[in-house]
């Protein structure tokens, strides 16, 4: 099968929405080359896995590519991709160059395109993400391994928002918590919930190419038994009382569910924000505060903030 490999030039804080507008095209994953990666310290506890040659990566700005079929509507399809990129201007997103371009690839060459990219990564105190295709054996015997498969799901779950989650989630949830998880994506901050001994969580997302991702992972983890998945557009008709609420997801998208979150939140309950690029900060705390939230935590990595709030009254 032939498919087509779509590049856009963009910058960092548009990774994740142009990401967003890739998977509701059809794209089964997103490869993200960024040239901080050739220059980020990394502790090396899996051995010579970085090996990553700087001509991969733009000079300045980041690469975000997708893998589409190539089929009749194609053309119509990349249109529709370029509209609503163009479109993130908008929500006063920068993008860059924002120079798109075409190739076509064959499918052995897609498949192997992903692998090359993904390796074992700790990326808290006890969890490590591991790829599905990757033979690991764990380092310490607390270490919870988080496995995904980035050709079916949103990412590798090792982009600085979704590690600031799971390090809020491993210094929040207690055993017995009640959790939901807004615009679940692959499924990984759901699955690191059960992991860590919540009663249940709820995974929510709009997409329906998500929730089928997610429910796939939450298998191959094993907490399917503690985890549940359920399309939904963010909390919107959702009654069930929880104890931690997490979104990973969009600073204006966030803004708009704070009233929710603090109405399903059980007092002394936590609310874990991210997705947040930094220049929007100080716009997800004021919603914050506004619906009634304690802001106690406020936590950076690179130009990515994750805010975690409480209810205490």
């Amino acid at each position: 099968m032939k498919w087509s490999e779509i590049s856009i030039h963009t910058t960092n804080e548009a990774i994740e929405p142009i990401s967003n507008i890739l998977h509701e095209a059809g794209a089964s994953g997103v490869v993200i080359e960024d040239p901080f990666e050739l220059s980020k310290e990394r502790e090396d506890r899996f051995g010579e896995i970085y090996q990553l040659n700087p001509d991969d990566y733009p000079e300045e700005g980041v690469i975000v590519k997708a893998y589409l079929p190539i089929n009749s509507f194609l053309g119509e399809t990349v249109e529709e991709i370029k509209e609503a990129i163009n479109n993130l201007v908008l929500f006063n997103i920068d993008i860059g160059l924002n120079k798109v371009s075409i190739m076509e690839v064959n499918e052995e060459e897609w498949a192997t395109a992903w692998k090359k990219y993904y390796h074992p990564v700790k990326i808290s105190e006890k969890f490590t993400i591991v790829p599905t295709w990757e033979d690991y054996t764990p380092v310490n015997s607390d270490e919870l391994i988080i496995e995904l498969d980035p050709g079916m799901a949103f990412g590798t779950g090792t982009h600085p928002t979704t590690v600031l989650c799971i390090q809020a989630l491993e210094r929040i949830v207690e055993k017995d918590d009640v959790v939901i998880d807004v615009g679940t994506g692959s499924g990984v901050l759901s699955i690191a919930a059960a992991m860590l001994k919540a009663k249940s969580v709820l995974a929510l997302d709009l997409d329906e190419v998500a929730v089928n991702s997610a429910k796939l992972n939450l298998k191959l983890n094993k907490v399917q038994e503690v985890a549940s998945v359920k399309q939904n557009n963010l909390l919107n008709d959702i009654q069930e009382q929880a104890d931690v609420i997490v979104a990973n997801i969009l600073a204006e998208i966030i803004i708009r569910f704070t009233d929710d979150v603090h109405r399903l939140l059980n007092k002394d309950g936590y609310f874990i924000a991210s997705g947040i690029i930094s220049q929007k900060k100080e716009e997800v705390k004021e919603a914050i505060v506004a619906s009634g939230l304690e802001i106690i935590e406020i936590v950076q990595m690179e130009d990515w903030v994750s805010i975690t709030a409480k209810k205490i009254h």
